[in-house]
Formats: structure tokens, sequence, C-alpha cells
């Protein structure tokens, strides 16, 4: 293959890992779920220990994911409450969804709180 043929191709690639991570990340943050106000996001190649982070009216917090328990930031007491019962319900799908967006692939949807 021809220097510019491979050029081609990596630029094409480029442009599509580009696309691809607009399409389903918010600033390398894609959403995970969404429920009564709360917007739960996690970032690709996040550093240590596992977590998320939660969004409610212009506050953030990141949150362990095992135990859940607050790291930094704050949220109303109910919310937070909300956040690690959600949390705590669905423990084994964060920890799925912290592995592949270690390895830089996109996480699955999980069910809000009901």
């Amino acid at each position: 293959m021809g220097l510019l043929a491979c050029r081609f191709l990596t630029s094409v690639c480029a442009i599509l890992v580009t696309g691809f991570r607009r399409q389903f990340t918010d600033w390398g943050m894609p959403e995970i779920s969404r429920f009564l106000g709360i917007v739960i996001r996690m970032h690709f190649l996040d550093h240590a220990p596992p977590h998320f982070h939660a969004h409610y009216g212009g506050l953030t917090a990141s949150l362990r994911i095992s135990p859940p328990e607050l790291l930094v930031g704050s949220l109303p007491p109910r919310v937070l409450a909300l956040v690690e019962e959600w949390a705590t319900l669905h423990q084994a799908e964060l920890q799925a969804n912290w592995r592949r967006l270690q390895a830089e692939v996109p996480p699955t949807r999980i069910a809000p709180l009901e």
C-alpha cells in the first residue's frame, strides 16, 4: 500500500473515532442513566477508585461504585440518598461499565431508579 493510501486510511480512522466519541460522549463522559432530574455519567479511562459522577441542578458529585459512597462534591441529602440507592441496586452493571470504559468501549445504559 502506498504512502498516500496509508495517510488516507489514517485520516478516515481518525474522523470515525472522533465522530464515535462525539456520538456517545459528552466531554468524554457518556451518560449511563437519568432519573428524577439526576444524570449519571462515567469517564473513559478514568482514575481509580472505580466511580461515577452524578449531576443534579448544577451540582456534581463523584461516588465510589463499591461500596457506594461520596468521594468528592456535593448533592442535596435526599438526592445523594437516591443516587446511593440506585448505585446499590446496580453495582454489578456499574462495575461492568467501569471495565468497558477502561478498555475504551462504550458503556451500556443502566435502568433508572423507579
